[in-house]
Protein backbone atom coordinates (compact mmCIF):
# COMPACT_ATOMS: atom_id res chain seq x y z
CA UNK A 1 0.00 0.00 0.00
CA UNK A 2 2.91 2.42 0.86
CA UNK A 3 4.50 1.70 -2.66
CA UNK A 4 0.72 2.25 -4.68
CA UNK A 5 0.57 5.57 -2.39
CA UNK A 6 4.04 7.03 -3.21
CA UNK A 7 3.48 5.96 -6.95
CA UNK A 8 -0.03 8.32 -6.61
CA UNK A 9 1.48 10.67 -4.76
CA UNK A 10 4.71 11.70 -6.56
CA UNK A 11 5.19 14.70 -8.70
CA UNK A 12 4.22 14.75 -12.04
CA UNK A 13 7.30 15.75 -12.85
CA UNK A 14 9.70 13.37 -11.65
CA UNK A 15 7.62 10.41 -12.14
CA UNK A 16 10.82 8.23 -13.08
CA UNK A 17 11.82 9.16 -9.38
CA UNK A 18 8.72 8.15 -8.15
CA UNK A 19 8.24 5.34 -9.84
CA UNK A 20 11.86 4.12 -8.33
CA UNK A 21 10.72 4.92 -4.93
CA UNK A 22 7.68 2.56 -4.78
CA UNK A 23 9.69 -0.03 -6.48
CA UNK A 24 12.64 0.16 -3.33
CA UNK A 25 9.29 0.44 -0.70
CA UNK A 26 7.49 -2.76 -2.92
CA UNK A 27 10.53 -4.93 -3.34
CA UNK A 28 11.51 -4.49 0.42
CA UNK A 29 8.43 -5.34 1.32
CA UNK A 30 8.21 -8.78 -1.00
CA UNK A 31 10.03 -12.01 -0.61
CA UNK A 32 12.44 -12.44 -3.44
CA UNK A 33 15.40 -10.31 -5.24
CA UNK A 34 12.48 -7.98 -6.53
CA UNK A 35 9.16 -7.44 -6.47
CA UNK A 36 5.93 -6.76 -9.26
CA UNK A 37 6.94 -2.85 -8.29
CA UNK A 38 10.39 -3.11 -9.28
CA UNK A 39 9.51 -4.91 -12.38
CA UNK A 40 7.92 -1.63 -13.78
CA UNK A 41 10.17 0.98 -12.41
CA UNK A 42 12.64 -0.25 -14.13
CA UNK A 43 15.06 2.40 -15.90
CA UNK A 44 16.69 0.08 -18.77
CA UNK A 45 14.00 -1.18 -21.48
CA UNK A 46 12.93 -4.75 -21.17
CA UNK A 47 15.03 -7.39 -23.37
CA UNK A 48 13.48 -10.13 -25.16
CA UNK A 49 14.69 -13.58 -23.98
CA UNK A 50 14.81 -16.85 -25.95
CA UNK A 51 13.41 -18.03 -23.48
CA UNK A 52 9.74 -17.84 -22.80
CA UNK A 53 8.48 -18.83 -19.07
CA UNK A 54 5.07 -19.10 -18.30
CA UNK A 55 3.55 -18.30 -15.36
CA UNK A 56 1.20 -21.27 -14.26
CA UNK A 57 -0.87 -21.11 -11.00
CA UNK A 58 -3.82 -24.18 -10.68
CA UNK A 59 -2.69 -26.16 -13.22
CA UNK A 60 -3.79 -23.00 -15.48
CA UNK A 61 -0.93 -20.72 -17.86
CA UNK A 62 -2.05 -16.90 -16.40
CA UNK A 63 0.16 -15.59 -18.95
CA UNK A 64 3.83 -16.36 -20.59
CA UNK A 65 6.72 -13.83 -19.89
CA UNK A 66 8.90 -13.13 -22.64
CA UNK A 67 11.11 -10.26 -21.42
CA UNK A 68 13.81 -9.83 -19.02
CA UNK A 69 13.21 -6.94 -16.80
CA UNK A 70 16.34 -5.44 -14.66
CA UNK A 71 17.89 -8.70 -15.09
CA UNK A 72 15.39 -10.94 -14.24
CA UNK A 73 14.96 -13.59 -16.73
CA UNK A 74 11.21 -14.64 -17.54
CA UNK A 75 11.45 -17.73 -15.77
CA UNK A 76 12.73 -15.62 -12.71
CA UNK A 77 9.87 -13.35 -12.87
CA UNK A 78 7.37 -16.32 -13.10
CA UNK A 79 8.26 -18.27 -9.85
CA UNK A 80 8.29 -14.52 -8.28
CA UNK A 81 4.68 -13.73 -9.44
CA UNK A 82 3.59 -17.41 -8.55
CA UNK A 83 5.25 -16.87 -5.11
CA UNK A 84 3.43 -13.36 -4.54
CA UNK A 85 -0.22 -15.10 -5.49
CA UNK A 86 0.48 -17.47 -3.20
CA UNK A 87 0.80 -15.12 -0.41
CA UNK A 88 -2.35 -13.31 -1.43
CA UNK A 89 -4.37 -15.71 -1.39
CA UNK A 90 -3.22 -16.42 2.40
CA UNK A 91 -3.87 -12.90 3.25
CA UNK A 92 -7.37 -14.35 2.95
CA UNK A 93 -8.34 -10.91 1.04
CA UNK A 94 -11.45 -10.67 -0.95
CA UNK A 95 -9.21 -11.68 -4.19
CA UNK A 96 -10.31 -9.35 -6.49
CA UNK A 97 -7.92 -8.70 -9.48
CA UNK A 98 -7.40 -5.21 -11.21
CA UNK A 99 -4.95 -3.74 -13.42
CA UNK A 100 -2.87 -0.56 -13.25
CA UNK A 101 -1.27 0.73 -16.27
CA UNK A 102 2.30 1.44 -15.90
CA UNK A 103 5.05 3.61 -18.11
CA UNK A 104 6.35 -0.03 -18.41
CA UNK A 105 3.49 -1.89 -18.78
CA UNK A 106 0.21 -3.20 -17.41
CA UNK A 107 0.38 -4.08 -13.51
CA UNK A 108 -2.13 -6.58 -12.52
CA UNK A 109 -3.20 -7.00 -8.92
CA UNK A 110 -5.18 -8.84 -6.05
CA UNK A 111 -6.67 -6.43 -3.79
CA UNK A 112 -4.69 -3.61 -4.80
CA UNK A 113 -1.14 -5.36 -4.37
CA UNK A 114 0.99 -5.84 -7.82
CA UNK A 115 1.35 -9.39 -8.67
CA UNK A 116 3.50 -9.18 -11.81
CA UNK A 117 3.93 -6.30 -14.78
CA UNK A 118 2.47 -7.58 -18.68
CA UNK A 119 5.59 -5.50 -20.87
CA UNK A 120 4.86 -5.10 -24.46
CA UNK A 121 7.75 -7.09 -25.01
CA UNK A 122 6.01 -10.20 -23.33
CA UNK A 123 3.08 -9.77 -25.96
CA UNK A 124 3.80 -12.61 -28.81
CA UNK A 125 4.30 -10.81 -32.16
CA UNK A 126 4.07 -13.52 -34.33
CA UNK A 127 0.86 -14.43 -34.05
CA UNK A 128 -0.24 -10.71 -34.01
CA UNK A 129 -1.39 -9.99 -30.93
CA UNK A 130 -1.59 -6.57 -28.81
CA UNK A 131 -0.88 -5.76 -25.06
CA UNK A 132 -4.75 -4.80 -24.19
CA UNK A 133 -5.83 -8.08 -24.72
CA UNK A 134 -2.97 -10.06 -23.29
CA UNK A 135 -3.65 -8.28 -20.36
CA UNK A 136 -7.67 -9.21 -20.51
CA UNK A 137 -7.05 -12.70 -21.14
CA UNK A 138 -4.57 -12.96 -18.13
CA UNK A 139 -6.80 -10.78 -16.05
CA UNK A 140 -9.80 -13.73 -17.32
CA UNK A 141 -7.68 -17.28 -16.35
CA UNK A 142 -6.35 -15.78 -12.64
CA UNK A 143 -9.76 -15.38 -12.04
CA UNK A 144 -11.05 -18.28 -12.85
CA UNK A 145 -8.06 -20.18 -11.56
CA UNK A 146 -8.87 -17.61 -8.17
CA UNK A 147 -12.06 -19.49 -7.80
CA UNK A 148 -10.81 -22.89 -8.54
CA UNK A 149 -8.24 -22.40 -5.27
CA UNK A 150 -11.82 -21.54 -3.41
CA UNK A 151 -13.47 -24.81 -5.11
CA UNK A 152 -10.42 -27.47 -3.82
CA UNK A 153 -11.53 -26.61 -0.37
CA UNK A 154 -15.09 -26.76 -0.90
CA UNK A 155 -15.50 -30.66 0.76
CA UNK A 156 -19.56 -31.08 -0.55
CA UNK A 157 -18.33 -29.60 -3.95
CA UNK A 158 -15.93 -32.14 -4.36
CA UNK A 159 -17.69 -34.97 -3.20
CA UNK A 160 -20.75 -33.68 -5.61
CA UNK A 161 -18.63 -33.65 -8.51
CA UNK A 162 -17.01 -37.42 -7.84
CA UNK A 163 -20.60 -38.42 -7.73
CA UNK A 164 -21.03 -36.99 -11.61
CA UNK A 165 -18.03 -37.97 -12.54
CA UNK A 166 -19.02 -42.14 -11.93
CA UNK A 167 -22.27 -41.50 -13.01
CA UNK A 168 -21.16 -40.23 -16.14
CA UNK A 169 -18.67 -43.20 -16.24
CA UNK A 170 -21.87 -45.35 -16.11
CA UNK A 171 -23.04 -43.77 -18.68
CA UNK A 172 -19.96 -44.14 -20.91
CA UNK A 173 -19.38 -47.56 -20.25
CA UNK A 174 -23.66 -48.49 -21.38
CA UNK A 175 -22.88 -46.37 -24.52
CA UNK A 176 -19.62 -48.78 -25.27
CA UNK A 177 -21.51 -51.66 -24.56
CA UNK A 178 -24.72 -50.52 -27.01
CA UNK A 179 -21.41 -49.70 -29.40
CA UNK A 180 -20.43 -53.27 -29.33
CA UNK A 181 -23.84 -54.57 -29.69
CA UNK A 182 -25.00 -52.38 -32.15
CA UNK A 183 -22.23 -53.66 -34.32
CA UNK A 184 -22.44 -57.34 -33.99
CA UNK A 185 -26.20 -56.81 -34.60
CA UNK A 186 -25.57 -54.90 -38.01
CA UNK A 187 -22.79 -57.30 -38.94
CA UNK A 188 -25.10 -60.29 -38.56
CA UNK A 189 -28.19 -58.42 -40.20
CA UNK A 190 -26.13 -57.60 -43.22
CA UNK A 191 -24.94 -61.27 -43.80
CA UNK A 192 -28.23 -61.81 -45.07
CA UNK A 193 -29.43 -59.57 -46.73
CA UNK A 194 -25.98 -58.67 -48.71
CA UNK A 195 -25.70 -62.57 -49.39
CA UNK A 196 -29.04 -62.33 -51.69
CA UNK A 197 -28.30 -58.75 -53.13
CA UNK A 198 -24.60 -59.37 -54.66
CA UNK A 199 -25.33 -62.88 -56.01
CA UNK A 200 -27.85 -60.82 -58.34
CA UNK A 201 -25.22 -58.97 -59.63
CA UNK A 202 -24.15 -60.44 -62.21
CA UNK A 203 -21.94 -60.07 -65.57
CA UNK A 204 -22.16 -62.54 -68.32
CA UNK A 205 -23.93 -64.77 -65.83
CA UNK A 206 -21.01 -64.79 -63.88
CA UNK A 207 -21.56 -63.38 -60.09
CA UNK A 208 -19.29 -60.41 -60.16
CA UNK A 209 -18.41 -60.34 -56.49
CA UNK A 210 -18.28 -62.85 -54.14
CA UNK A 211 -20.97 -62.47 -50.91
CA UNK A 212 -18.11 -63.38 -48.70
CA UNK A 213 -15.72 -59.88 -49.97
CA UNK A 214 -18.59 -57.92 -49.65
CA UNK A 215 -19.76 -58.78 -46.24
CA UNK A 216 -15.75 -58.49 -45.13
CA UNK A 217 -15.71 -54.96 -46.43
CA UNK A 218 -19.07 -54.10 -44.90
CA UNK A 219 -18.01 -55.38 -40.99
CA UNK A 220 -15.01 -53.68 -41.54
CA UNK A 221 -16.84 -50.16 -42.85
CA UNK A 222 -19.52 -50.46 -39.59
CA UNK A 223 -16.26 -51.69 -37.54
CA UNK A 224 -14.54 -48.46 -38.61
CA UNK A 225 -17.68 -46.75 -37.70
CA UNK A 226 -18.27 -47.98 -34.45
CA UNK A 227 -14.64 -47.15 -33.80
CA UNK A 228 -15.21 -43.27 -34.36
CA UNK A 229 -18.11 -42.98 -32.33
CA UNK A 230 -16.68 -44.75 -29.51
CA UNK A 231 -13.46 -42.01 -29.88
CA UNK A 232 -15.95 -39.48 -29.93
CA UNK A 233 -17.95 -40.75 -26.60
CA UNK A 234 -14.14 -41.40 -25.18
CA UNK A 235 -13.18 -37.54 -25.22
CA UNK A 236 -16.68 -36.24 -24.36
CA UNK A 237 -16.71 -38.81 -21.51
CA UNK A 238 -13.31 -38.01 -20.31
CA UNK A 239 -13.48 -33.64 -21.16
CA UNK A 240 -16.58 -33.96 -19.17
CA UNK A 241 -15.49 -35.40 -15.67
CA UNK A 242 -12.45 -33.84 -15.70
CA UNK A 243 -13.87 -30.45 -16.27
CA UNK A 244 -16.18 -31.73 -13.04
CA UNK A 245 -12.80 -30.87 -10.44
CA UNK A 246 -11.27 -27.68 -10.35
CA UNK A 247 -7.35 -28.94 -10.82
CA UNK A 248 -8.30 -31.17 -13.36
CA UNK A 249 -10.67 -28.65 -15.45
CA UNK A 250 -7.87 -27.26 -17.99
CA UNK A 251 -7.39 -30.82 -19.62
CA UNK A 252 -11.16 -31.06 -19.63
CA UNK A 253 -11.16 -27.76 -21.69
CA UNK A 254 -8.77 -28.41 -23.69
CA UNK A 255 -9.87 -31.79 -24.74
CA UNK A 256 -13.08 -30.39 -25.38
CA UNK A 257 -11.46 -27.71 -27.59
CA UNK A 258 -9.49 -30.45 -29.29
CA UNK A 259 -12.87 -32.13 -30.19
CA UNK A 260 -14.33 -28.97 -31.10
CA UNK A 261 -11.18 -27.63 -33.41
CA UNK A 262 -11.53 -30.82 -34.67
CA UNK A 263 -15.14 -30.58 -35.75
CA UNK A 264 -14.42 -27.14 -36.96
CA UNK A 265 -11.58 -27.93 -39.34
CA UNK A 266 -13.68 -30.89 -40.90
CA UNK A 267 -16.98 -28.76 -41.34
CA UNK A 268 -14.89 -25.97 -42.93
CA UNK A 269 -13.17 -28.21 -44.99
CA UNK A 270 -15.66 -30.03 -46.15
CA UNK A 271 -17.31 -26.69 -47.10
CA UNK A 272 -14.19 -25.48 -48.90
CA UNK A 273 -13.76 -27.75 -50.83
CA UNK A 274 -17.65 -28.19 -51.83
CA UNK A 275 -17.01 -25.97 -54.39
CA UNK A 276 -13.77 -27.11 -56.21
CA UNK A 277 -15.66 -30.88 -56.14
CA UNK A 278 -18.72 -29.49 -58.02
CA UNK A 279 -16.42 -28.04 -60.48
CA UNK A 280 -14.62 -31.68 -60.76
CA UNK A 281 -17.54 -33.39 -60.93
CA UNK A 282 -18.88 -30.62 -63.93
CA UNK A 283 -15.18 -31.13 -66.25
CA UNK A 284 -15.46 -34.96 -64.99
CA UNK A 285 -18.99 -34.79 -67.06
CA UNK A 286 -18.17 -33.09 -69.69
CA UNK A 287 -15.72 -35.32 -70.59
CA UNK A 288 -17.75 -38.64 -70.24
CA UNK A 289 -19.96 -36.87 -72.53
CA UNK A 290 -17.38 -36.13 -74.94
CA UNK A 291 -16.06 -39.81 -74.49
CA UNK A 292 -18.92 -40.99 -75.20
CA UNK A 293 -20.03 -39.27 -78.76
CA UNK A 294 -16.27 -40.26 -79.73
CA UNK A 295 -17.18 -44.01 -78.60
CA UNK A 296 -20.24 -44.19 -80.63
CA UNK A 297 -18.25 -42.83 -83.90
CA UNK A 298 -15.67 -45.13 -83.79
CA UNK A 299 -18.42 -47.90 -83.26
CA UNK A 300 -19.81 -46.76 -86.31
CA UNK A 301 -16.64 -47.05 -87.95
CA UNK A 302 -16.01 -50.66 -86.74
CA UNK A 303 -19.12 -51.57 -88.10
CA UNK A 304 -18.64 -50.05 -91.10
CA UNK A 305 -20.84 -47.42 -91.51
CA UNK A 306 -18.35 -45.14 -91.76
CA UNK A 307 -15.64 -45.33 -94.16
CA UNK A 308 -12.35 -43.34 -93.39
CA UNK A 309 -9.14 -43.72 -95.47
CA UNK A 310 -6.98 -43.46 -92.48
CA UNK A 311 -8.86 -45.61 -90.06
CA UNK A 312 -10.46 -49.15 -90.78
CA UNK A 313 -12.76 -51.78 -88.12
CA UNK A 314 -9.23 -53.29 -87.14
CA UNK A 315 -7.78 -50.15 -85.61
CA UNK A 316 -11.23 -48.10 -84.80
CA UNK A 317 -11.58 -49.79 -81.37
CA UNK A 318 -7.66 -49.48 -80.19
CA UNK A 319 -7.71 -45.48 -81.89
CA UNK A 320 -11.27 -45.10 -79.35
CA UNK A 321 -9.62 -46.23 -76.55
CA UNK A 322 -6.06 -43.81 -76.55
CA UNK A 323 -8.26 -40.98 -77.29
CA UNK A 324 -10.39 -41.39 -74.03
CA UNK A 325 -7.47 -41.84 -72.51
CA UNK A 326 -5.88 -38.49 -73.52
CA UNK A 327 -9.20 -37.27 -72.70
CA UNK A 328 -9.44 -38.32 -69.26
CA UNK A 329 -5.59 -37.01 -69.13
CA UNK A 330 -7.21 -33.75 -69.74
CA UNK A 331 -10.21 -33.98 -67.43
CA UNK A 332 -7.68 -34.95 -64.72
CA UNK A 333 -5.09 -32.37 -65.42
CA UNK A 334 -7.83 -29.25 -66.09
CA UNK A 335 -9.37 -31.05 -62.28
CA UNK A 336 -6.29 -31.47 -60.18
CA UNK A 337 -6.02 -27.42 -59.16
CA UNK A 338 -9.53 -27.73 -57.81
CA UNK A 339 -9.11 -30.80 -55.77
CA UNK A 340 -8.48 -31.22 -52.01
CA UNK A 341 -5.38 -30.55 -50.76
CA UNK A 342 -3.79 -29.60 -54.25
CA UNK A 343 -1.98 -26.75 -53.16
CA UNK A 344 -0.34 -28.39 -50.72
CA UNK A 345 3.46 -28.89 -50.45
CA UNK A 346 2.91 -32.73 -48.94
CA UNK A 347 0.35 -33.34 -52.65
CA UNK A 348 2.73 -31.26 -54.72
CA UNK A 349 5.81 -33.63 -53.85
CA UNK A 350 3.89 -36.65 -54.08
CA UNK A 351 2.81 -36.04 -57.24
CA UNK A 352 6.44 -35.30 -58.16
CA UNK A 353 7.71 -38.41 -56.84
CA UNK A 354 4.87 -40.17 -58.38
CA UNK A 355 5.78 -38.71 -61.62
CA UNK A 356 9.74 -39.56 -61.38
CA UNK A 357 8.72 -42.90 -60.45
CA UNK A 358 6.39 -43.63 -63.58
CA UNK A 359 9.09 -41.88 -66.07
CA UNK A 360 11.90 -43.82 -64.31
CA UNK A 361 10.52 -47.14 -63.99
CA UNK A 362 8.00 -46.95 -67.21
CA UNK A 363 10.47 -46.76 -69.85
CA UNK A 364 10.09 -50.55 -70.76
CA UNK A 365 6.61 -50.02 -70.23
CA UNK A 366 6.34 -46.96 -72.86
CA UNK A 367 8.81 -48.80 -75.06
CA UNK A 368 6.38 -51.70 -75.18
CA UNK A 369 3.63 -49.41 -75.90
CA UNK A 370 5.41 -47.44 -78.48
CA UNK A 371 5.83 -50.69 -80.57
CA UNK A 372 1.95 -51.62 -80.74
CA UNK A 373 0.55 -49.08 -81.74
CA UNK A 374 3.65 -48.89 -84.24
CA UNK A 375 1.67 -52.25 -85.23
CA UNK A 376 -1.75 -50.98 -84.95
CA UNK A 377 -1.77 -48.23 -87.64
CA UNK A 378 1.04 -49.84 -89.65
CA UNK A 379 -1.36 -52.73 -89.92
CA UNK A 380 1.02 -55.26 -90.09
CA UNK A 381 -0.65 -57.86 -87.84
CA UNK A 382 -4.58 -58.05 -87.63
CA UNK A 383 -6.47 -60.65 -85.71
CA UNK A 384 -6.78 -64.43 -87.12
CA UNK A 385 -4.00 -63.40 -89.17
CA UNK A 386 -1.79 -66.81 -89.28
CA UNK A 387 1.89 -65.70 -88.92
CA UNK A 388 5.30 -66.99 -88.21
CA UNK A 389 7.54 -64.53 -85.54
CA UNK A 390 10.77 -65.46 -85.52
CA UNK A 391 10.76 -69.54 -84.58
CA UNK A 392 6.90 -68.58 -82.84
CA UNK A 393 4.00 -69.44 -85.21
CA UNK A 394 0.22 -69.26 -84.44
CA UNK A 395 -2.94 -67.17 -85.23
CA UNK A 396 -2.64 -64.13 -84.00
CA UNK A 397 -5.55 -63.88 -80.86
CA UNK A 398 -4.96 -60.39 -79.56
CA UNK A 399 -2.83 -57.51 -80.37
CA UNK A 400 -2.66 -55.65 -76.72
CA UNK A 401 -0.94 -52.05 -75.94
CA UNK A 402 2.11 -54.11 -74.35
CA UNK A 403 2.14 -57.72 -75.78
CA UNK A 404 1.10 -60.08 -78.75
CA UNK A 405 -1.21 -63.39 -78.46
CA UNK A 406 -0.19 -66.51 -80.86
CA UNK A 407 -2.78 -69.92 -80.28
CA UNK A 408 -1.15 -72.44 -82.06
CA UNK A 409 -3.56 -74.47 -82.37
CA UNK A 410 -2.31 -76.93 -80.02
CA UNK A 411 -3.36 -75.89 -76.55
CA UNK A 412 -0.37 -73.34 -76.48
CA UNK A 413 -0.47 -69.55 -76.07
CA UNK A 414 2.17 -67.32 -77.24
CA UNK A 415 2.40 -64.03 -75.71
CA UNK A 416 5.17 -61.80 -77.17
CA UNK A 417 6.54 -58.37 -76.43
CA UNK A 418 5.72 -55.87 -78.92
CA UNK A 419 9.02 -54.81 -79.36
CA UNK A 420 9.87 -58.21 -80.14
CA UNK A 421 7.48 -58.65 -82.35
CA UNK A 422 8.57 -54.99 -84.41
CA UNK A 423 12.42 -56.42 -83.59
CA UNK A 424 11.87 -59.47 -85.65
CA UNK A 425 10.82 -60.50 -89.15
CA UNK A 426 7.08 -61.28 -89.12
CA UNK A 427 5.53 -64.49 -92.40
CA UNK A 428 1.66 -63.33 -92.61
CA UNK A 429 0.48 -66.33 -93.88
CA UNK A 430 -2.64 -64.56 -94.12
CA UNK A 431 -2.72 -61.08 -95.99
CA UNK A 432 -2.33 -62.56 -99.52
CA UNK A 433 -4.41 -65.32 -99.10
CA UNK A 434 -7.83 -64.66 -101.34
CA UNK A 435 -11.08 -64.37 -99.12
CA UNK A 436 -10.79 -66.40 -96.00
CA UNK A 437 -8.11 -68.84 -95.11
CA UNK A 438 -4.29 -68.95 -95.06
CA UNK A 439 -1.55 -69.88 -96.91
CA UNK A 440 0.41 -73.00 -95.99
CA UNK A 441 4.14 -73.88 -97.15
CA UNK A 442 5.76 -77.45 -96.88
CA UNK A 443 9.28 -77.60 -97.71
CA UNK A 444 11.14 -80.91 -98.71
CA UNK A 445 15.04 -81.21 -99.98
CA UNK A 446 15.31 -84.42 -102.61
CA UNK A 447 18.13 -85.45 -104.60
CA UNK A 448 19.47 -84.38 -107.51
CA UNK A 449 18.79 -88.24 -108.94
CA UNK A 450 14.96 -87.61 -108.50
CA UNK A 451 13.40 -85.70 -111.54
CA UNK A 452 12.05 -82.48 -110.35
CA UNK A 453 8.80 -83.01 -112.20
CA UNK A 454 8.28 -86.09 -110.18
CA UNK A 455 8.82 -84.21 -107.01
CA UNK A 456 6.19 -81.45 -108.48
CA UNK A 457 3.83 -83.66 -109.12
CA UNK A 458 3.98 -85.99 -105.96
CA UNK A 459 3.52 -82.43 -103.92
CA UNK A 460 0.47 -81.34 -105.81
CA UNK A 461 -0.98 -84.74 -105.01
CA UNK A 462 -0.35 -84.26 -101.47
CA UNK A 463 -2.26 -81.25 -101.87
CA UNK A 464 -5.11 -82.65 -103.22
CA UNK A 465 -5.81 -85.32 -100.81
CA UNK A 466 -5.73 -82.80 -98.01
CA UNK A 467 -8.92 -82.10 -96.97
CA UNK A 468 -9.63 -78.20 -96.10
CA UNK A 469 -7.17 -77.19 -99.16
CA UNK A 470 -8.87 -75.13 -101.67
CA UNK A 471 -9.04 -76.17 -105.32
CA UNK A 472 -8.47 -72.34 -106.17
CA UNK A 473 -6.10 -70.58 -106.03
CA UNK A 474 -4.64 -73.46 -107.11
CA UNK A 475 -1.68 -75.16 -105.33
CA UNK A 476 1.93 -74.47 -106.88
CA UNK A 477 5.52 -75.55 -106.66
CA UNK A 478 8.76 -73.90 -105.95
CA UNK A 479 11.91 -74.62 -106.61
CA UNK A 480 13.78 -72.39 -103.84
CA UNK A 481 17.19 -73.19 -103.96
CA UNK A 482 19.81 -75.95 -105.49
CA UNK A 483 21.84 -76.23 -103.03
CA UNK A 484 25.37 -78.79 -102.94
CA UNK A 485 23.32 -81.73 -102.00
CA UNK A 486 19.49 -81.38 -102.94
CA UNK A 487 16.81 -79.43 -104.02
CA UNK A 488 15.02 -77.74 -102.42
CA UNK A 489 10.83 -77.55 -103.50
CA UNK A 490 8.33 -75.87 -101.47
CA UNK A 491 4.55 -76.33 -102.06
CA UNK A 492 2.43 -73.45 -101.91
CA UNK A 493 -1.34 -73.74 -101.29
CA UNK A 494 -4.50 -72.25 -99.82
CA UNK A 495 -6.46 -73.69 -96.97
CA UNK A 496 -9.49 -72.58 -95.56
CA UNK A 497 -9.87 -72.91 -91.67
CA UNK A 498 -10.14 -70.28 -89.43
CA UNK A 499 -9.46 -71.46 -86.05
CA UNK A 500 -6.17 -72.03 -84.64
CA UNK A 501 -6.99 -75.87 -83.67
CA UNK A 502 -8.28 -76.32 -87.46
CA UNK A 503 -4.98 -74.85 -88.95
CA UNK A 504 -3.12 -76.97 -86.67
CA UNK A 505 -4.86 -80.55 -87.79
CA UNK A 506 -4.62 -78.85 -91.49
CA UNK A 507 -0.84 -78.36 -91.55
CA UNK A 508 -0.69 -82.11 -90.09
CA UNK A 509 -2.25 -83.87 -92.79
CA UNK A 510 -0.65 -81.94 -95.45
CA UNK A 511 2.66 -82.82 -94.27
CA UNK A 512 1.07 -86.84 -93.61
CA UNK A 513 -0.09 -86.76 -96.74
CA UNK A 514 3.40 -85.56 -98.21
CA UNK A 515 5.28 -88.76 -96.90
CA UNK A 516 2.53 -90.87 -98.16
CA UNK A 517 2.77 -90.05 -101.93
CA UNK A 518 6.22 -89.99 -101.95
CA UNK A 519 6.80 -93.71 -100.18
CA UNK A 520 4.07 -94.65 -103.26
CA UNK A 521 6.47 -93.51 -105.32
CA UNK A 522 9.71 -94.83 -103.54
CA UNK A 523 11.23 -91.56 -103.47
CA UNK A 524 12.82 -91.00 -100.08
CA UNK A 525 12.79 -87.83 -98.76
CA UNK A 526 16.18 -88.18 -96.96
CA UNK A 527 18.31 -85.45 -97.94
CA UNK A 528 21.26 -87.09 -99.50
CA UNK A 529 24.50 -85.56 -97.73
CA UNK A 530 28.16 -87.36 -98.64
CA UNK A 531 32.11 -86.65 -98.30
CA UNK A 532 33.34 -88.58 -101.78
CA UNK A 533 31.65 -87.67 -105.19
CA UNK A 534 29.93 -91.16 -106.85
CA UNK A 535 31.05 -93.01 -109.23
CA UNK A 536 28.15 -91.68 -111.48
CA UNK A 537 27.06 -88.38 -112.13
CA UNK A 538 23.64 -87.80 -110.40
CA UNK A 539 21.53 -86.77 -113.09
CA UNK A 540 18.19 -87.72 -114.21
CA UNK A 541 18.03 -89.27 -117.69
CA UNK A 542 15.73 -87.76 -120.73
CA UNK A 543 13.26 -91.04 -120.17
CA UNK A 544 12.93 -90.77 -116.71
CA UNK A 545 11.44 -86.63 -116.53
CA UNK A 546 8.16 -87.69 -116.45
CA UNK A 547 7.79 -90.53 -113.87
CA UNK A 548 4.32 -91.21 -111.73
CA UNK A 549 2.61 -89.21 -111.12
CA UNK A 550 4.20 -86.26 -113.20
CA UNK A 551 2.40 -86.99 -117.14
CA UNK A 552 4.07 -85.49 -120.07
CA UNK A 553 2.26 -82.31 -121.74
CA UNK A 554 0.10 -82.91 -124.94
CA UNK A 555 1.68 -82.13 -127.70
Amino acid sequence: MIAEFNARKAPRRWPAAGALLAALVVASSLPGSAGAAAEAAGGEAPAISASPAPLRFENRTIVVFRASVLGRTPLERAEGARQRIEQAIGKGGAGAVTTRALPQGTAVEIDGTAMFVVTPQDVDEPVSETLPPTVEEAVRTLKVALEERHEQYDFWGLLKAAGFAALATLIYAALLYAIVAANRWLTSRLAGVLQARVEKLKVAGVIALLPSQVLVIVQRLILAAAWIVALFATVIWLSRSLGLFPYTRPWGEQLTGFLIDLLRSIVLAVAHAVPGLLIVAVIFAITRFVVGLVAGFFRRVEAQHIRIAWLDEHTARPTQRIIAFVLWLFALAMAYPYLPGAETDAFKGLSVLVGLMVSIGASGLVGQAASGMILMYSRALRKGDYVKIGEAAGTVGEMGMLALRLHTGTGEELVLPNAFVVANMTRNFSREAVGRGFVTQVTVTIGYSTPWRQVHAMLLEAARRTQGMLREPAPYVIQAALSDFYVEYKLVAYAEPETPAERAVVISDLNSNVQDVFNEHGVQIMSPHYFNDPKEPQIVPKERWFEPPAQKPKA
